[in-house]
């Protein structure tokens, strides 16, 4: 009995960490997307977080919402100066997410001015 609950746990953690990793570090989807770039900002109780959403058109289906990672240091100076304007992002999309991670799946890695 304690082998099959020793081994049970060791499992249990074993597959635990394989989702953290595969959550994490494998990226479902990579891409750009361009539009204005309407809001960024730093909200959270708990864990603080970057969110920001881009404009593609006028409807409110036409909104893309992403999360920057805390580290992303450049980017998120980048975003914070560039509110308003036209944007180009370049993203990677996850599995899933973790909440000190950010609110969505996508994950902006470079941001780049676009002319109008």
């Amino acid at each position: 009995m304690k082998k099959f609950l020793i081994g049970t746990i060791i499992g249990a953690v074993l597959l635990l960490a394989l989702y953290f990793t595969a959550v994490y570090y494998l990226t479902f989807s990579e891409g750009f997307r361009a539009g204005e770039l309407v809001k960024i900002s730093h909200k959270g109780i708990i864990f603080k977080t970057w969110e920001g959403k881009l404009s593609q058109g006028i409807s409110e289906e036409l909104q893309f919402e992403f999360s920057i990672e805390e580290y992303q240091k450049q980017v998120i100076e980048d975003l914070k100066n560039l509110q308003g304007q036209k944007v180009k992002l370049t993203y990677k999309e996850r599995f899933g997410t973790f909440p000190w991670l950010g609110d969505t799946k996508y994950y902006v890695t470079k941001v780049e001015l676009t002319e109008n």
